[in-house]
């Protein structure tokens, strides 16, 4: 996993506990095994999001 990987993921877990709730609000137990298909997907957005950032900031300059 590489440094913006690890952001990432220190981001995600900061949201853990708030995204724990809401799922069981909603009725949905959460579990570890359910967690990694999130993070995933939520790795491939910020990805994508830094991405984008880092394109325009190029493009600005």
């Amino acid at each position: 996993m590489d440094n913006k990987q690890m952001e990432f993921m220190q981001i995600a877990m900061n949201y853990l506990p708030d995204a724990q709730e809401k799922m069981k609000e909603a009725g949905i137990e959460f579990s570890p095994a359910m967690a990694e298909p999130f993070f995933g997907l939520f790795m491939n957005v910020m990805q994508e999001a830094y991405e984008l950032g880092k394109k325009d900031a190029q493009t600005e300059k």
